[in-house]
């Protein structure tokens, strides 16, 4: 597996791993955006034989901060079900997080998830560090309430000295050891959401 920054010839493999895993979806023009506006801030995850596009993340800063703090914000973030469970998602997550903070200068990264989404939230909590700040009543379109996330990235390498996870669930010793991500070292994640394996949505 490669991790990538995102590129706009990438969309629309992006737009169909999106429609095909979560319940909120985007126009091409919305992915375009984090493209021209952050490009060092979104990522994708490919194959290394044929490059296909099995999971990506769109994160952008915040351009008027209300609390006058520079932040990011993780916009959405799927993976295929066919790659879950090779610590991608997290992966995905980190190199945005890194980018955030070594290009933008972030102090924090912020996030919403829906309260049902049980996987995704182990995700943030166990594996990445944020932690809840508030409930978001009827965030959604659907009427669901949404969990508003949030990490700091101050000390981010010192949040990194774990193995890498995905979705909360843990990983077996075939995908630690047969799946290899390359990420760039040169290369400095709205509503976020990933549906639970758990309750079958």
């Amino acid at each position: 597996m490669d991790i990538k920054e995102l590129e706009s010839r990438d969309i629309p493999e992006v737009q169909q791993t999106n429609v095909t895993n979560l319940p909120e979806n985007y126009f091409c023009k919305y992915y375009m955006y984090h493209v021209l506006s952050w490009p060092q801030l979104s990522y994708v995850a490919k194959t290394s034989d044929k490059g296909k596009v099995v999971g990506y993340v769109l994160a952008k800063m915040e351009e008027e901060p209300k609390d006058g703090v520079p932040h990011g914000h993780i916009t959405s973030l799927s993976v295929m079900r066919t790659h879950r469970r090779l610590g991608l998602a997290e992966k995905l997550m980190r190199q945005s997080q890194r980018a955030m903070r070594e290009t933008f200068n972030a102090h924090y990264v912020s996030l919403h998830v829906r309260v049902s989404n049980v996987a995704a939230l182990a995700l943030y909590k166990d594996r990445l560090g944020f932690r809840v700040v508030t409930i978001e009543s009827r965030y959604y379109a659907d009427g669901e309430d949404a969990y508003s996330m949030r990490k700091d990235l101050d000390n981010l390498e010192d949040a990194y000295s774990g193995s890498a996870q995905d979705e909360g669930d843990q990983v077996g010793d075939l995908g630690r050891t047969l799946q290899k991500v390359k990420v760039g070292r040169h290369l400095g994640v709205g509503e976020l959401v990933e549906r639970n394996e758990a309750d079958g949505s």
